[in-house]
């Protein structure tokens, strides 16, 4: 499937919007209907870059986010012992007008990119104005408790 591109938004940084290529690419590449239906790029610290696919189960339990396979891929990717330092977060599906569009991370993703990550940029798409803006991984989570990972 060929989808639209999202306009990188002007506010956007270099990296971020590397990210959103990213992003898009991969799910250009996978997209099938309910089964891959988003697809997550994110940067850890030391510049390098993560994906990750939303994979679909036929029990929804069983459901995968993009997000959270990033951030596993991530992890895995680091030497023993070193902390998982993410800087920023883009995920992206396509509508059904065959359009990408920038989404917010579910609420159990953003539980799991503010437990370990609360300082990364997550880039959301706002409801009201329909545009994407970036926002801190533990302001999507408004009193959170906190516990150290």
């Amino acid at each position: 499937m060929t989808a639209a591109p999202v306009a990188v938004p002007p506010e956007m940084s270099e990296q971020d919007a590397e990210l959103l290529s990213v992003a898009q690419a991969l799910l250009d590449r996978v997209w099938q209907s309910d089964r891959h239906e988003v697809a997550t790029a994110l940067r850890t610290a030391d510049g390098r870059i993560h994906t990750g696919v939303h994979v679909e189960g036929s029990c929804r339990r069983s459901s995968i986010c993009a997000e959270g396979v990033a951030l596993g891929t991530a992890r895995g990717a680091l030497a023993p012992g070193a902390p998982l330092a993410v800087t920023s977060v883009v995920s992206v599906q396509i509508k059904p007008a065959g359009r990408f569009r920038i989404i917010a991370p579910c609420g159990v993703c953003r539980e799991l990119i503010s437990d370990y990550c609360p300082d990364a940029v997550v880039w959301i798409t706002t409801v009201d104005g329909d545009r994407p803006v970036p926002a801190r991984a533990l302001d999507l989570l408004p009193e959170k408790s906190r516990r150290r990972w």
